[in-house]
């Protein structure tokens, strides 16, 4: 019970967060954001009727939805995280900080990624459109990301007709600011990289990673395909900022060895966890 407890007062300080960012920033200088969302401030311009009742209405169908298709537990702190959104949007008004539209994007975007990126954590979401991609996703040839930019930029696009095109753009603007410090707070900065090392030094360039540096070194067999010569593949993950000093070290053992790094989304068990940099 403790552990939900916890969660739920995340996800509603996360919408806390958001519509800070929302109402502050964003929507008195007619900026919006995407998905449902957009949708739902764009329907409160033209009719009149409050936002905090489109939102929780355009979210239910996806909600419903997603309960048959996903599952219980997702859908529920999702739309929990909707309906505080809907009552922060009631019942909270400060007056806008600025009135410089750049400004305002740069800030709202920000401030927004961060309230979505903490409801992201605790396992919730304010988008129903992130519902129906992850549905299509296994009928479509597309990726759930392709498929969510595909619904925003219909969206954000479609603002320029409600509000201005001067708007729209901002709009776009403050959605990639606030997608990326979304995958800031849900991943953090300590970004993860992948390498793959091919060396015939492989027992000196492991020992080296290994006791150097502290990371864990996997050894896969390989074979190159022209002379068709039996080597060792070293495969490791590391920070971003442990990169340059990998490199460094296996390039002092071996300057003829082939490294070719890569991004890594997420990295769990084993020995690897984050560490501290001097």
């Amino acid at each position: 019970m403790v552990k939900y407890g916890v969660r739920v007062l995340g996800l509603a300080f996360g919408a806390l967060i958001y519509t800070l960012g929302l109402d502050v920033f964003l929507v008195p200088n007619h900026v919006i954001d995407g998905g449902v969302v957009g949708l739902a401030l764009m329907a409160a311009q033209l009719t009149g009727i409050s936002f905090s009742v489109f939102i929780v209405l355009l979210n239910i169908p996806f909600f419903i939805l997603g309960y048959k298709k996903i599952g219980t537990v997702f859908t529920m702190l999702s739309l929990f995280s909707v309906i505080c959104l809907s009552g922060w949007s009631k019942f909270i008004h400060y007056a806008p900080v600025t009135s410089d539209p750049f400004l305002s994007t740069i800030y709202g975007g920000i401030i927004i990624g961060l309230g979505v990126g903490l409801i992201i954590r605790w396992g919730g979401s304010l988008d129903g459109t992130e519902i129906l991609a992850i549905i299509a996703d296994k009928k479509t040839p597309f990726s759930v990301g392709e498929i969510i930019m595909f619904f925003n930029l219909f969206i954000l696009g479609s603002s320029g007709f409600v509000f201005s095109w001067d708007s729209a753009m901002y709009s776009l603007v403050a959605y990639f600011i606030a997608y990326k410090m979304i995958d800031i707070v849900t991943n953090g900065l300590d970004e993860m990289k992948g390498l793959l090392i091919v060396t015939a030094h492989h027992d000196e360039v492991s020992r080296c990673i290994i006791h150097d540096m502290g990371r864990a070194v996997t050894l896969l067999n390989g074979e190159g395909a022209y002379k068709r010569e039996k080597t060792m593949v070293l495969y490791c993950v590391v920070s971003r900022l442990e990169v340059t000093k990998v490199k460094e070290a296996v390039r002092r053992v071996d300057p003829h060895s082939f490294i070719s790094i890569f991004d890594i989304n997420e990295a769990h068990g084993g020995l690897f966890k984050r560490r501290s940099h001097h």
